[in-house]
C-alpha cells in the first residue's frame, strides 16, 4: 500500500475579522448623494432589508415610499445595528421627476429593447438612481418616460427575473465600480 504526499496547507487565506474591521470604514456613512437604490413599489419586506445591507456595502442610499409597512421591514432587515441612509420618497413618479429634473441619471432595472446588458452598464460617473420595479410587473408603463436607462440583468433559467434584492445588489456593485 503506497501513501498519498501529504497535501499542502491550504492556498487561501481568510482574513480574520479584526483584519477586516481595520480595513473598512468605522462608522455608517452618511448621505454621499451619489448612489441610490430605489425599490419605489417594494412587495417583500424581507428584500427591502437585503437590499439596504447592499446600500451600506457599496455606499449607496436607500430611497423607498413611506408605506405602512416599510419602516418596520427595514428595521427587522437591517442587520447592521447602524443607522443607514433612508431615503423617504413619497409619490414614487413625483419623486423620480424630482430626480430627473435636479440632474441625476435615472436608470431602470427591466427588461426592455433598448436595455443595456449588465456587464456593459459603466460605473456611475455622476448622482446615479437604481429604480427597481414590482417584483411581479416590473417598472409600472407611467415610469418608464421617466428613465433615462434600462438595464438588463441576462438570464439564461426558465425565470423572468430575479427578486429586487438580488437584481438590486448586482446593478449596484456594478454602478459602485465594484465588478
Amino acid at each position: 500500500m503506497t501513501r498519498r504526499p501529504a497535501r499542502p496547507g491550504p492556498a487561501i487565506r481568510v482574513r480574520p475579522a479584526r483584519e477586516l474591521r481595520r480595513r473598512r470604514r468605522d462608522r455608517a456613512h452618511s448621505c454621499w448623494d451619489h448612489l441610490v437604490a430605489a425599490p419605489l413599489w417594494p412587495l417583500h419586506g424581507a428584500n427591502l432589508g437585503t437590499l439596504l445591507r447592499t446600500c451600506d456595502a457599496v455606499g449607496a442610499c436607500l430611497a423607498v415610499p413611506r408605506l405602512p409597512w416599510v419602516p418596520e421591514a427595514l428595521e427587522r432587515g437591517n442587520t447592521l445595528r447602524r443607522p443607514s441612509c433612508v431615503h423617504w420618497t413619497g409619490d414614487p413618479l413625483r419623486w423620480l421627476a424630482r430626480q430627473r429634473d435636479a440632474g441625476a441619471r435615472v436608470v431602470g432595472v427591466e427588461l426592455a429593447d433598448e436595455a443595456v446588458r449588465l456587464a456593459d452598464l459603466p460605473a456611475a460617473r455622476s448622482r446615479t438612481v437604481a429604480v427597481l420595479g414590482h417584483e411581479r410587473h416590473g417598472i409600472p408603463a407611467e415610469a418608464l418616460g421617466l428613465l433615462d436607462a434600462a438595464v438588463e440583468i441576462p438570464m439564461v433559467g426558465a425565470g423572468s427575473s430575479l427578486n429586487v434584492a438580488v437584481a438590486g445588489s448586482l446593478v449596484l456593485y456594478k454602478l459602485a465600480g465594484l465588478l
